[in-house]
């Protein structure tokens, strides 16, 4: 008698909505237009902040007093966490807010600088995060801190790896450059990449990081600079859209992640203009070039 036959193997399973880790919470204060200071609490940093500053459902007091920039943040596991320190917050004295403010504000500092394969285990943290809390990344499982590691030698052959450390030695954010494609003709194109801290909403670090990057690549010689924004991200392409890129393409219902089906769209940006041949790219970031946009990027505001 012959064995029955073995099914075959199944594929990988779907990611369901309860993959999603909890989303965290943040008690912050704003540094109004009038120079006073206001507390609250959120879910959605980025979304706040940008309700604060003329968009729907912002406070009353941060409208009658002109916005408000961060002027302190701190993350918490639950919204029942960060409602308790706001409450914390709206009963400290002014001079212990601005103390707070002036530490918060000192710690946040941020500097752009290469990335060292010392820096894999923060910036594998980064990226897990993204991985467990959002659709910006369509990876299920997080990849070992050695898979990060090889991946920042790997980057440095092509173009610059760039992270953004605080004052206080912690990873703010981080942008890097893939080749677009293996085949020689896309050899000028490379895919860019930047992760911000969500703690780091509002600082321009994303700016900061992606204006350095853009700057090397267009330096070696790259014509192109494409980033791939799963859709809806309308945090990101608004991103992408201020640093120059324009939306070339979509492709629907491409990626499925946390029970719901994504579209991913197409961003480029030129970096150089011209029909004519292309001298070869050099493959290392000159260092002298590396240095410029670090200096600029670094600069103070």
């Amino acid at each position: 008698m012959t064995a029955p036959e073995q099914p075959a193997q199944q594929g990988i399973a779907p990611s369901t909505a309860g993959d999603r880790l909890p989303a965290p919470a943040w008690a912050y204060m704003l540094r109004c237009g009038d120079g006073s200071l206001y507390s609250g609490w959120t879910s959605d940093l980025a979304r706040r902040l940008k309700a604060h500053n003329g968009g729907a459902h912002g406070a009353r007091y941060t409208r009658s007093h002109g916005g408000g920039t961060l002027a302190y943040t701190q993350r918490f596991d639950t919204k029942q966490q960060a409602m308790r320190r706001e409450a914390q917050l709206k009963r400290l004295p002014k001079a212990e807010k601005e103390a707070l403010a002036a530490r918060w504000l000192a710690d946040s500092r941020v500097t752009i600088r290469p990335a060292v394969t010392g820096d894999a285990p923060a910036v594998n943290g980064l990226y897990c995060w993204y991985v467990g809390h959002s659709t910006a990344t369509f990876q299920y499982g997080c990849p070992t801190v050695e898979e990060t590691r090889r991946d920042i030698e790997a980057v440095w052959r092509h173009a610059p790896f760039l992270v953004a450390e605080t004052a206080a030695g912690q990873l703010a954010g981080y942008a890097c450059a893939h080749p677009w494609h293996t085949r020689e003709a896309f050899a000028w194109d490379m895919e860019t990449t930047v992760y911000c801290s969500p703690d780091a909403v509002g600082q321009g670090v994303g700016r900061r990081l992606y204006t350095a990057l853009l700057e090397v690549l267009q330096a070696q010689g790259y014509y192109n600079a494409i980033a791939l924004v799963a859709r809806p991200n309308p945090a990101s392409a608004a991103f992408h859209r201020a640093m120059g890129y324009a939306r070339v393409g979509c492709e629907p219902r491409t990626g499925y992640k946390f029970g719901r089906w994504l579209d991913l769209d197409t961003w480029v940006r030129p970096l150089r203009s011209g029909t004519d041949a292309p001298m070869p790219v050099t493959p290392v970031p000159p260092p002298e070039a590396l240095a410029a946009a670090l200096r600029r990027a670094n600069a103070p505001a």
